[in-house]
């Protein structure tokens, strides 16, 4: 089959690897109709994710038609149409049964190597580095799916691929980090990132209540996506965000602040100047410009909500100001399958459509160019959508 594989930093390519098959009585194989380019996916592509090995089959979010089933597998048959979440659960392990999906203890078979980088092994992850298993991800004509019958959900007749695709991945990822906020009526919402991820933490926040939404970002057309949802926007290198901040909060400071950045923020102060120069050199692994503002404006006693990935170590982090406001900071890999029926249901009820984050769709083959599409956030590419 043909699928999209790691090469190297900024190197993926488009190659012949083989099938998938049927490893265990609870896996399915899938026939994938639609495949994306999470921003997740370019912390890969920029060689900042350890445990990458070439020929690795990248992506993780996906779906399609089941066309083959394991001897133990009840839930599920040939020819289901199913969206598959990111994070590999096993249902039965203590972090399972309380719904801490991402944190599955049994799903990484290199649990031992996530220990030494974590202290503990998180759940394993489609087509994200050999630290979180190292299983061959969706940018493919096929793929594996384990334990098939604890998180996939079947989608219903008369909604799209592209309506229920982002369920996968960065529609609960956006919805929980709005959720991680406690928002309360008249509460102000400001985040930072309006990529995939942000723009649906803005959608997420107006749909639990908040009352005034901030988008900050550097990025023209990510900017006026959040704007016709509804968000005011500031943009990060033209205005002081502290002080804007405060202006549209009568001086407090927002109630709740989400990093839907991570690791790799970009920034013209001087901190994350420095962030960049000790990545170049190798003595940090994360760049935390956008933490350290959203930390800093946070009102007194509110809440830092972060969807953002970072992968290792952060320097400079204004714990002091954490501390003395008491602020509560909530993280973590989504817990997708929490989500997957009441964000199928707002979807269903015509509640949101998910689809309006699309910009750009390739075809599989054309992998390589819509990566660096991607990357380099030309003509306008908010998200990609690739179609084997």
């Amino acid at each position: 089959m043909r699928a999209v594989t790691w090469c190297g930093k900024h190197k993926v390519e488009v190659c012949n690897v083989p099938d998938p098959k049927i490893l265990q009585p609870t896996d399915v194989i899938i026939k994938v109709t639609t495949t994306c380019i999470c921003g997740s996916d370019l912390h890969l592509y920029n060689g900042y994710i350890p445990g990458m090995q070439k020929g690795d089959v990248l992506g993780h979010e996906f779906m399609g038609e089941v066309v083959e089933v394991g001897k133990a597998v009840r839930k599920l048959n040939v020819g289901d149409r199913i969206v598959v979440p990111f994070t590999i659960s096993c249902g039965g392990c203590f972090f399972c049964k309380r719904g801490l999906w991402s944190c599955c203890d049994n799903t990484n078979p290199n649990a031992a190597v996530a220990e030494q980088a974590y202290g503990f092994t998180t759940a394993g992850l489609f087509g994200y580095s050999h630290l979180t298993g190292g299983y061959a991800g969706g940018q493919a004509e096929y793929v594996r799916v384990p334990y098939a019958d604890i998180a996939p959900i079947k989608v219903p007749e008369g909604l799209s691929d592209e309506q229920v695709v982002f369920l996968t991945d960065i529609f609960p990822t956006g919805y929980m980090a709005a959720e991680n906020c406690n928002i309360q009526p008249g509460d102000t919402v400001a985040v930072w990132g309006a990529g995939p991820v942000g723009q649906f933490a803005i959608r997420s926040a107006f749909m639990l209540g908040a009352e005034k939404v901030v988008a900050i970002d550097s990025v023209d057309d990510r900017l006026a996506m959040a704007a016709q949802a509804g968000a005011t926007t500031i943009d990060i290198d033209d205005e002081w965000v502290y002080e804007k901040l405060l202006d549209l909060t009568g001086g407090r400071g927002p109630d709740a602040c989400i990093d839907a950045v991570g690791m790799e923020a970009h920034g013209l102060t001087l901190d994350a100047l420095y962030d960049r120069v000790k990545a170049t050199l190798f003595m940090a692994t994360d760049r935390p410009h956008a933490l350290r503002q959203a930390i800093n404006c946070c009102r007194k006693g509110g809440t830092v909500s972060i969807p953002g990935v970072y992968g290792g170590l952060v320097d400079k982090l204004p714990m002091g100001a954490a501390m003395q406001k008491g602020l509560t900071f909530k993280m973590g890999q989504t817990h997708v399958p929490n989500y997957l029926a009441p964000l199928l249901d707002r979807v269903a009820k015509g509640q949101i459509d998910p689809s309006f984050v699309i910009t750009h769709r390739f075809a599989l083959e054309d992998a390589p160019k819509a990566y660096d599409t991607f990357s380099k956030r030309e003509a306008g590419c908010i998200k990609v959508v690739l179609k084997p």
